[in-house]
């Protein structure tokens, strides 16, 4: 059972999904109308010609005949397969006991036998014990929502999903105990009624808490840090030192090390977590440009709770998200939208029918003639999003159209929303993507420094000089500082604000063709960004976003740049003490931190 990740037994039940139970079969070369048999019929006087290409022909029939009974008794099919013959091209099983589990977005994946869920603390214990013993790996792996799969391994995993309960409340404290693979909404919704919520929120809900604050998640606030800082105890259940019990008054250096250990000092079995009064927020939304930012920007920052940038690339939109308590006093603001929701898609769904008529023509995929319109006003703004950078993703005006339609359908959405701040503080993301998250300091909140807007300006500007087909939207968010030395927004000084840049591109098709050129360009575009950006604005990448270069030059260069940012020396010796046989970790954690004292 894998209740939290993807997992598929074999290609057969893709295959079945798509009502087929074999892969279609490739089409066979056209026969010359005048071929070699039809001119041994017909032409006597070129007998000896003709019996040499017969024998040919038969010998490659032979060869047929051959190669399919090979395969036949190649493939090691089971005996209770349900097919008893082979077939050209048929995949033979996976084993019963190999998992492939891959990421939600789909970018990374892996096979493997080894995959444990533990039901209680004794039986985490047991396995990590066992682990150890046996030095086998078993990679601590969350919700699997990381888009770049830190928590993947090949080798084994371990999977708390099924230690997923609420432990204590502290209703006077606001502090709640949970078991480490609770999800997040799951989380809210059991502690809603104590009066109770997280401070802050991440763009989704389903991660498991132990996996978001492994990876230094964040929301959005200035005055807010990122959510391991919400953690004020926590055990961690270790293959060298058993289970620890860690916190600010109980070995504070390993505590702040192990809040963003990125699951390889401990597999975090308990967290006790400072929680927040439940509070009804008022979202507003607004387009504004940059100009106007650069006006208000420190305003925007230092009296909003939460607030975050939509930038809509190759326009010159801003969309202005705010949130805050709703006001004891003067309660919800009354507003009505100028705009149904339909009315603030509609140009979206135009362009999308228009689409329709130009791809036909080049022979793009299609919904069918009659069914177009009723799809089309079934469809949500991301998924109409989606369709249409299906048709043609990487052609930059196309790209261009869908975000222009975007700034439209934002400008006839402005208005007010009033809702609880689990509800309110969610983003719809979209669908399967690729993603480079960035982190970097940017003053304090009382003296921003604004290298924020800086960075966003240099960014577009560096989108249309090179002409990527970059999709909306560019998503800017700010953090208060964390404690956590892992953490990308660790910074001794408390008055010391961050702020998270994400630049994406989408994959909506399942054509592999076209999936390995949009990530071909995706890597592109986020080298870009590396190259012109990061270096000259301290910029750290996000440990759930970050992706390992296979080119040596570039690995090391990435460690040393690490070494820099973050106390790796320090993270390899609680691992070597916590962890020695490295049962904990994988490819991506050895590459990023090796262990030895050279880079």
């Amino acid at each position: 059972m894998l209740r939290a990740l993807t997992a598929r037994r074999s290609l057969q039940s893709l295959y079945r999904r798509h009502g087929s139970n074999t892969p279609p079969l490739p089409s066979l070369p056209s026969t010359n109308p005048l071929s070699p048999i039809r001119q041994l019929c017909t032409s006597s006087s070129s007998s000896s010609s003709s019996e040499a290409e017969l024998r040919k022909y038969l010998g490659y029939g032979a060869l047929v005949v051959f190669c399919g009974a090979a395969t036949y008794y190649s493939f090691p099919f089971p005996e209770n397969a349900k097919h008893k013959k082979a077939q050209i091209f048929r995949y033979a099983p996976l084993p019963e006991d190999l998992h492939t589990v891959s990421n939600w977005s789909g970018t990374h994946e892996v096979q493997t036998r080894v995959f444990h869920q533990p039901e209680n603390l004794g039986e985490l214990e047991k396995v990590v014990k066992e682990a150890h013993e046996k030095k086998t790996r078993i990679r601590p792996v969350g919700s699997g929502l990381s888009p770049n799969g830190i928590g993947l391994s090949r080798a084994g995993m371990v999977n708390l999903a099924l230690m997923d309960k609420v432990l204590e409340v502290d209703k006077e404290k606001k502090r709640v105990r949970v078991q480490a693979g609770i999800r997040v909404q799951e989380l809210v919704d059991g502690i809603k009624e104590y009066g109770i919520t997280l401070q802050n929120f991440a763009s989704i809900r389903e991660q498991q808490i132990g996996g978001i604050i492994q990876v230094g998640a964040h929301g959005t606030g200035a005055r807010l840090p990122p959510i391991d800082e919400q953690i004020v105890s926590m055990k961690l259940v270790t293959p060298a030192k058993g289970t620890i019990e860690l916190s600010k008054e109980k070995d504070p250096e390993l505590f702040y090390l192990a809040r963003c250990g990125l699951g390889g000092l401990g597999v975090v079995a308990e967290v006790t977590i400072q929680c927040v009064e439940r509070q009804e927020l008022v979202e507003h939304t607004v387009i504004s440009t940059m100009e106007e930012i650069k006006k208000n920007h420190k305003k925007l920052l230092s009296e909003n709770k939460h607030v975050k940038y939509l930038y809509i690339p190759y326009t010159d939109a801003v969309v202005v998200v705010t949130c805050n308590p709703v006001s004891k006093w003067k309660g919800p603001p009354k507003f009505k939208p100028k705009y149904t929701t339909d009315e603030a898609l509609q140009h979206v769904r135009d362009l999308y029918k228009e689409s329709l008529k130009k791809y036909r023509v080049r022979d793009i995929t299609a919904p069918s003639e009659g069914n177009v319109e009723q799809d089309i006003n079934d469809l949500s703004f991301t998924e109409l999003r989606d369709k249409l950078l299906a048709l043609d993703p990487l052609n930059k005006d196309h790209v261009i159209k869908v975000n222009q339609a975007e700034a439209e359908c934002w400008r006839k959405s402005e208005g007010y929303r009033v809702g609880w701040s689990d509800e309110i503080l969610g983003f719809d993301c979209g669908g399967q993507q690729w993603v480079s998250e960035t982190c970097f300091p940017v003053g304090t909140l009382g003296k921003p420094n604004m290298k924020d807007l800086q960075y966003i300006e240099d960014l577009k500007k560096l989108i249309e000089k090179e002409k990527v087909p970059a999709p909306s939207p560019i998503e800017q968010r700010w953090s208060a500082c964390s404690k956590s030395p892992m953490s990308p927004a660790s910074s001794t000084s408390d008055d010391e604000i961050f702020s998270w840049v994400g630049i994406i591109m989408y994959l909506p098709t399942m054509d592999a063709r076209q999936r390995k050129e949009i990530t071909e360009e995706f890597f592109h575009y986020r080298h870009l960004t590396q190259a012109k950006l990061w270096g000259r604005y301290s910029a750290y990448e996000h440990w759930a976003k970050i992706e390992v270069p296979k080119d040596k030059d570039e690995l090391a260069a990435l460690q040393e740049r690490l070494r820099k940012r973050f106390p790796v020396d320090a993270y390899n010796k609680a691992r070597r003490e916590l962890d020695p046989n490295k049962i904990l970790s994988n490819n991506k954690i050895e590459k990023l931190f090796p262990v030895s004292e050279t880079v």
